[in-house]
């Protein structure tokens, strides 16, 4: 089954990618590699929902925000690509998880974006990983997801 075919059945329609927020541009492709800037998790131009892991918003939450910052990764990633069956692999996702002091389940919030990634992709969505603590994000998302991606010729 295509990975187009796979987002479909799992009800999951990639958005345009966003317009950037600031001085950067959403992705780009330099020789096998795509690289995606950091996605937040809008649905429709607007978040989720807004605040800090801990206080706000629990970690089941946060898991919903972090797998939808990977779709609109995936979003950005078709547009530099065209066709996500060129994806060769996933090679790295940074998870920026707003945390409230003493919040320490970054992992957790982050396992929604990753376990996302191994569904559409199998093997090739497995991938190495960082999930960081942050006090502050822009428009207050709970979560902000990067990746980078290999892709076949």
């Amino acid at each position: 089954m295509t990975v187009e075919k796979k987002l479909a059945a799992m009800g999951i329609i990639l958005p345009e990618p966003p317009a950037p927020v600031a001085s950067y541009i959403p992705g780009l492709v330099c020789n096998n590699l795509a690289f995606i800037s950091g996605q937040l998790p809008t649905r429709g131009g607007k978040l989720l929902m807004e605040g800090s892991l801990g206080r706000e918003v629990s970690v089941e939450e946060g898991y919903i925000t972090a797998r939808q910052a990977a779709i609109n990764c995936l979003g950005v990633l078709k547009s530099l690509v065209g066709d996500l069956d060129r994806v060769e692999r996933i090679v790295r996702l940074t998870a920026f998880v707003q945390s409230a002091p003493g919040f320490h389940g970054q992992p957790q919030v982050a396992n929604g974006a990753s376990d996302l990634l191994q569904e559409v992709f199998g093997d090739r969505g497995k991938h190495t990983r960082v999930a960081v603590g942050v006090s502050a994000l822009p428009l207050n998302a709970p979560c902000e997801i990067d990746l980078i991606a290999a892709i076949r010729p």
